[in-house]
């Protein structure tokens, strides 16, 4: 039956601004630790509808973001149904293909799949994503001229393929995670992205 999920992104990192995975380059660091994190607003997963449900990665990359054998911690809505949640995790662990798929390919090991609070909130184009417990972060976009956002298209990479990346700058990035296997973060002024994705098959 496929599946249709459409909504927003809020991404951050521990990179400066801007990220180079995007084009291919190896981290600042190195290496990477980051935040990817969709909120549903409209989709049906196989006949179950996910609708205003949110999920979020937390993710070690070790190398060059291409190369992939990143380490991951799931993190579900905690609203979710058991129907929902599995749905869900069929999408984003590539099972159902699709645009997802080759997103999910990259992750060669997930440390944790456990459910939380999860904000993800959108105003007048900042953003603020809690994952209750683990992690927290404030982001805003670039502007340019006449007040348009900054986006990046046609990347090599992208966590929403098929959209444009609205680039971004993390007042704040916060991750908790030393109890799952990856590491703490508490940063300022950082790499983030937003976005909107349609995935669709």
């Amino acid at each position: 039956m496929g599946y249709r999920v459409e909504g927003d992104l809020l991404e951050v990192c521990d990179c400066g601004v801007l990220c180079p995975c995007w084009v291919g380059e190896d981290a600042d660091n190195g290496t990477c630790e980051a935040i990817v994190a969709y909120h549903v607003s409209k989709g049906e997963i196989e006949g179950t509808d996910v609708s205003g449900l949110s999920l979020a990665l937390m993710v070690h990359i070790p190398g060059n973001i291409l190369k992939g054998n990143w380490r991951a911690a799931v993190f579900m809505d905690e609203r979710a149904s058991k129907a929902q949640e599995e749905a869900l995790l069929k999408v984003w662990t590539g099972q159902l293909g699709g645009p997802v798929a080759d997103f999910a390919k990259l992750i060669g090991e997930v440390v944790a799949v456990k459910r939380a609070s999860i904000s993800f909130d959108i105003k007048e184009g900042a953003g603020t994503l809690k994952v209750d417990g683990y992690a927290d972060a404030a982001l805003a976009p670039f502007k340019g001229p006449g007040e348009l956002v900054t986006t990046l298209q046609n990347s090599v990479f992208s966590t929403i393929p098929g959209s444009p990346a609205y680039l971004s700058k993390a007042s704040h990035y916060r991750r908790t995670t030393s109890s799952l296997g990856l590491r703490d973060v508490n940063l300022q002024n950082h790499n983030a992205v937003q976005g909107k994705f349609l995935f669709t098959v």
